[in-house]
């Protein structure tokens, strides 16, 4: 069967958002094993040895039962391009841990930082943040995305960001574009649109 992941922000010894890691935990679990129940996610991390200084991605490897747990010191990556490219891909609702048909979409980047990923005309995803695009004063983020994230679901309860459908023939109508996951918090990578390439 398949082997699921969540990447969890751990700073300074807290767990970001955990309620919404596990909501999306359960749901991977119940779709795939439903004869097993669920696992208390934050009972389990805090009964580990986890570091109480410092930022670090949690990564969380799981099936019907949590698999591999570590702590990686995190650092911001550094975004300044992304390139368009194309996509069929359908939508997941929890993250899958095989990411090679998100990573033979990222081999097409070429010079760039990152891609940006189409489908059907419309903007989905960068290879690991959800994204939202500036018009005006509000922020949108699009509303089919490859990836629900957790940091997504977070700002949308926040009502910091509106679901649209937003087409590439659009982009010019917007003027930044804002990548964030669990990880990146939203407003720390940001691009102008002339940033980006089609």
């Amino acid at each position: 069967m398949s082997q699921f992941l969540e990447t969890i922000q751990l700073r300074d010894g807290e767990f970001k958002l955990l309620e919404l890691h596990q909501k999306r935990m359960d749901l991977a679990i119940s779709e795939n094993y439903p004869n097993v129940e669920s696992i208390p996610l934050s009972e389990y991390l805090h009964q580990s040895n986890y570091p109480t200084k410092g930022l670090y991605k949690c990564r969380l490897l799981f099936s019907s039962n949590i698999e591999k747990l570590e702590f990686v010191p995190y650092e911001q990556p550094i975004i300044k391009t992304l390139k368009v490219i194309e996509t069929n891909l359908p939508t997941w609702l929890y993250k899958l841990s095989d990411r090679s048909s998100i990573q033979e979409l990222v081999d097409q980047k070429g010079e760039f930082d990152d891609v940006l990923i189409l489908r059907d005309g419309l903007l989905t995803d960068t290879s690991y943040c959800n994204i939202a695009l500036l018009k005006g004063n509000q922020w949108f983020t699009p509303r089919l995305a490859l990836l629900y994230g957790v940091q997504r679901a977070h700002l949308l309860q926040e009502k910091q960001i509106i679901e649209k459908d937003i087409l590439v023939t659009e982009l010019s109508h917007y003027s930044k574009i804002c990548l964030f996951n669990a990880m990146n918090e939203f407003g720390a990578l940001q691009l102008s649109i002339s940033d980006i390439v089609i």
